[in-house]
C-alpha cells in the first residue's frame, strides 16, 4: 500500500471507529459525498484543510493522519470492537507497540478491575496520555461531560488532562487494562 493509499485508509478507519457515513462526514465538511468517498479511496490530493477539519472533528493529530504517527491526541479515539485498529485485537500484540503511537515514555500498563457500581466515576486528570482496552465486562469512561459504554475489545486513547474517571457499567465485575505515557 502505498503512502496516499495510507491516508485515504487512515480517513476512512476514523470515519468508521466514529459511526460516521461518507454522507454525514461530507456535509459536516462541506463537500459533495462522492469527492469525499474519492479521498477515502486513494488518499490522493486530499486538500490540508480537509484533513485539519478532520483532525479537529475526531481529536486526533494532523501528523497520524498524514504519516500514521503521532506524538499528541488533541481529545479522543474510541476504537469499536469489531471495526478500528486490528492491532488492538491481536493476541501477538505488545505493549511497545504503543509507543509508535506515544513518541514518548512508556508507563508499566496495569490492570484494573471495577466492581458493579452506580456511583459516579471519581473525575483525575494527569500529563501524558491514556489508553484503556475493555478486557471483560462494561465500563464506563467519563471524559470531560461525554460517557462512553465500552465493552471487551473496545480501546480508548485521550488527552488525560481533561477530567476522566471509570466505572463498572453492568451488574458484573469489569477489567480493563490502562497505559499511560508521559
Amino acid at each position: 500500500m502505498d503512502e496516499y493509499n495510507e491516508i485515504g485508509a487512515r480517513l476512512r478507519e476514523l470515519r468508521e471507529v466514529s459511526d460516521y457515513t461518507i454522507e454525514q462526514l461530507a456535509e459536516e465538511l462541506g463537500i459533495s459525498p462522492e469527492l469525499y468517498a474519492s479521498y477515502e479511496e486513494n488518499g490522493k490530493d486530499v486538500p490540508i484543510s480537509v484533513i485539519y477539519s478532520i483532525s479537529q472533528k475526531f481529536g486526533v493529530d494532523f501528523a497520524e493522519i498524514v504519516t500514521g504517527r503521532s506524538a499528541l491526541l488533541n481529545t479522543y479515539h474510541l476504537i469499536r470492537r469489531g471495526g478500528g485498529k486490528e492491532v488492538n485485537r491481536n493476541p501477538e500484540y505488545h505493549f511497545e507497540d504503543l509507543a509508535y503511537k506515544y513518541a514518548n515514555k512508556i508507563m508499566q500498563p496495569l490492570l484494573v478491575t471495577l466492581e458493579p457500581d452506580d456511583t459516579p466515576a471519581k473525575l483525575i486528570t494527569h500529563g501524558g496520555q491514556e489508553f484503556n482496552l475493555v478486557l471483560e465486562g462494561t465500563v464506563i469512561l467519563t471524559l470531560g461531560d461525554r460517557e462512553f459504554s465500552m465493552t471487551a475489545g473496545d480501546s480508548i486513547y485521550f488527552n488525560p488532562t481533561i477530567p476522566h474517571g471509570q466505572r463498572c457499567g453492568g451488574d458484573v465485575k469489569a477489567r480493563f487494562l490502562t497505559v499511560i505515557a508521559e
